[in-house]
């Protein structure tokens, strides 16, 4: 039986921690560079040139002790304090890498968590929840321990997913992390048709029409659909050849409705859905050919120049460009390549393929993405950019200026804007004759 592709693991390392007071985790704790000294990797960001050497085992066992009173504190009885535990946890996770501290603690967090999805008072617990879930996932990269917990969690997800009486909000965050921890884990190919099956049986509905209307009828499940399409769609990525044949024969001609849907975000994720399920056709088959290309192109193009004045200027920016670069994709089977920077290397994103795959690992570790793309192996081995690279202390200092360097820079930006405002704030500026 064939099997999904096989994704990396991490390997990073931290250390252990001595008792000390518990503190909220802050941006500031986000911002100390407290990775285990096994890494061989030092943030760039972090490096100070001239100021005064940190203890990181000190540093690095401040951290672990906060977050261990994290984790006792998602078991409080307050809801309020189970979801703020919950949140720094998530703030910790994205920004640093955990391995080792996550790796022995891994079946105490996913009980927490399993208890917050299942029987959390509130909606915002549950998301919450979800979310750590995938960051615990993306900690731990592929291997035994992450299918151990994908095992657990997986179920938990998919009765959220399905249930109409929980909250849309809980079961889109269920959705997006099914998707997410699937992608991770599964080596189980028959686990990821599942999962699959799960997050169809969720989108398809936006397909149904409203028989009074000629578009797609707007509902407050829109969110939920939204995040169950794109996390299918991640998932395909990762298909055998021949089920990625059977998806799109099977959901092609039916994605087009969804772009008369009145929801922009879900009329972007069906054409982008579009261009990448293009992009996969004609990659798994030459010969290809799609016998509605002139009705959908049209479609497409009317998106792309879309001067509908009931709409607003700045949705109507965001629906132009993803579709003219959508329309491109289809017609043309062209794609805008980025380039993403972090530290001294590059990535480019070339393909819909790969533009699918960042843009849901970046909604998750927000403003963390970077330092993970740097430091996690698991993601590099997503985005075959190699090990870590070893920075030495000499080329971090040929990448940040000098701290005299900034302060002269910030000392002559700060004196030109207060010369600049004194001229208008003068009473004896020239304001013209108005007699």
């Amino acid at each position: 039986m064939p099997k999904p592709k096989k994704r990396g693991s991490n390997h990073q390392r931290g250390a252990g921690g001595q008792p000390r007071n518990v503190q909220p985790f802050s941006d500031e704790d986000a911002s100390i560079e407290t990775m285990s000294h096994c890494s061989g990797f030092s943030d760039p960001a972090s490096f100070t040139e001239d100021g005064p050497e940190v203890d990181e085992e000190a540093t690095q066992e401040d951290l672990e002790y906060k977050l261990k009173g994290f984790i006792d504190l998602t078991l409080d009885k307050s809801a309020k304090t189970r979801q703020a535990a919950l949140e720094s946890l998530k703030s910790a996770f994205s920004s640093k890498i955990l391995y080792e501290f996550v790796m022995e603690r891994r079946m105490t967090l996913t009980d927490s968590i399993e208890r917050c999805i299942k029987k959390g008072s509130k909606s915002d617990e549950q998301c919450a929840a979800a979310g750590l879930a995938c960051l615990l996932c993306v900690q731990m990269g592929s291997g035994i321990e992450s299918e151990e917990i994908f095992k657990t969690l997986g179920p938990v997800l998919k009765k959220i997913v399905c249930d109409g009486t929980a909250s849309i909000q809980a079961r889109q965050a269920c959705a997006t992390c099914l998707g997410i921890c699937c992608f991770i884990v599964t080596d189980d190919i028959t686990e990821l048709y599942s999962t699959m099956e799960c997050l169809e049986t969720t989108f398809t509905k936006a397909y149904q029409r409203d028989r009074d209307t000629n578009g797609v009828s707007s509902s407050h499940n829109t969110v939920l659909h939204i995040s169950a399409l794109l996390a299918w769609t991640l998932l395909l990525t990762i298909c055998p050849v021949n089920e990625v044949k059977k998806k799109i024969e099977m959901h092609l001609h039916k994605l087009p409705s969804l772009l008369s849907c009145d929801d922009l975000n879900m009329r972007i994720a069906a054409g982008e859905t579009l261009a990448l399920l293009f992009e996969l056709a004609r990659e798994t088959d030459a010969d290809f050919f799609y016998e509605d290309m002139d009705l959908l192109t049209e479609k497409l193009r009317a998106l792309a120049t879309d001067g509908n004045k009931h709409r607003a200027k700045v949705d109507k920016r965001k629906q132009r460009s993803v579709f003219r670069d959508v329309l491109r994709a289809v017609e043309e089977r062209d794609f805008p390549t980025e380039m993403v920077k972090f530290g001294p290397e590059r990535m480019y994103i070339d393909s819909w393929v790969k533009k699918q795959t960042y843009d849901t690992f970046k909604e998750i570790l927000g403003s963390g993405m970077q330092y993970h793309l740097q430091s996690n192996d698991f993601l590099r081995n997503v985005f075959e950019l190699g090990p870590p690279v070893m920075l030495d202390a000499a080329t971090l200092k040929t990448m940040k200026i000098s701290r005299f360097e900034r302060h002269l820079y910030n000392s002559a930006a700060f004196k030109a804007r207060t010369k600049a405002r004194s001229k208008c704030r003068d009473k004896r500026a020239d304001v013209g004759e108005f007699f």
